[in-house]
């Protein structure tokens, strides 16, 4: 059974005594026999759903439902409407108040099951979706929580990191994912001690080697996730520090042994890293960052996504321009994603 109850709004009983007999076995059901007592049930209840009627002795459904929609708190209430207006004009008139579905009388049981059904899964799906996007960017923020100086640098580089597997052939919703993924690359630094994350000068060998398993922590916090963003994201923490000489670590991968996802986010990574203003260095500009990739293709970077990335420099840029036009909403890069 659904937690939050299904409104189940009518003026007519034996309307409403057909949706109790539809429902009751599988919703918890509350009802309503006018616009304003709908409006009242919506504030006392929170449903999950509401099965509207537009013909009410004092407002009408279509208004009923624009006043739902017109309010932070309840515009994502789904609102079905049943009622028996069954012209085109009508139909149009509730969808264009915020309607999602309509079902003319006299109503159908089996059909009602299936809506209610169809459109509370939906919602679940939603919600579902939007936890994914929360997860990661609580993850993405968390592994950089002791390093005051990064802001948005993860999220931004994220949309570099899109770019550049779209230009390498990626399909888009593999694409996607990967701008899902690649916030979360540095998870593993939760596992750092916050005084070599924060040591203003250089750190010694031993320091290093604890850095250096930042990669091992973030594959292992995220593989434990089966999802495929969580699965792509343990991939991306792990190998985003190998070098294509098989210089990198943790495991000293030669080329391609290394997944295209972590050599995609390592070229992304270190050009926005070389393009801020850190408190121990200056920023690097473009044609000195281009020089850098050229000379570290075939070394540190693979070669063809190196080439890659330079010939789609403009569009680099232009995302960099688009985030600091945003002043580093992070929230709304969330949200524009899929899952």
């Amino acid at each position: 059974m659904s937690i939050r109850p299904i409104l189940c709004v009518d003026d007519e009983p034996a309307n409403l005594a057909l949706l109790r007999e539809t429902l009751k076995d599988t919703y918890t059901l509350v009802f309503a026999r006018s616009g304003a007592d709908s409006l009242a049930a919506v504030a006392k209840h929170q449903p999950a759903l509401i099965l509207l009627d537009v013909q009410l002795p004092d407002i009408d459904g279509y208004t009923v439902c624009r006043q739902l929609k017109a309010k932070a708190e309840t515009a994502d209430i789904p609102v079905i409407f049943v009622t028996g207006q069954a012209r085109e004009v009508d139909e149009q008139a509730g969808f264009d108040a915020g309607g999602i579905d309509y079902i003319t009388k006299p109503v159908r049981p089996s059909i009602v099951k299936a809506r209610v059904r169809a459109h509370l899964s939906l919602v679940h799906t939603s919600r579902l979706e939007e936890a994914y996007r929360d997860a990661v960017y609580m993850l993405g923020a968390a592994g950089h929580f002791n390093d005051s100086d990064t802001g948005v640098h993860i999220w931004r580089m994220a949309a570099y990191s899109r770019a550049l597997a779209k230009a390498a052939g990626w399909e888009p919703e593999r694409c996607a994912l990967l701008e899902l993924a690649a916030p979360m690359h540095d998870t593993g630094k939760i596992g750092i001690p916050a005084a070599i994350l924060k040591k203003p000068g250089k750190l010694d060998a031993g320091e290093w080697d604890i850095m250096r398993t930042h990669t091992l922590i973030g594959h292992q916090i995220l593989s434990r996730s089966h999802a495929p963003v969580f699965q792509l994201a343990a991939e991306v923490a792990l190998g985003h520090h190998e070098r294509w000489d098989g210089g990198g670590y943790p495991q000293g991968l030669i080329g391609s042994e290394t997944p295209e996802s972590a050599r995609i986010v390592a070229l992304a990574d270190v050009f926005d890293a070389l393009s801020m203003k850190r408190a121990y260095k200056d920023s690097w500009s473009i044609d000195q960052i281009v020089e850098n990739l050229t000379a570290g293709a075939g070394h540190h970077f693979d070669p063809r996504l190196a080439r890659l990335f330079i010939a789609i420099l403009p569009e680099i840029l232009s995302l960099r321009n688009q985030w600091e036009a945003r002043d580093g909403d992070v929230l709304a890069w969330s949200q524009h994603l899929p899952v």
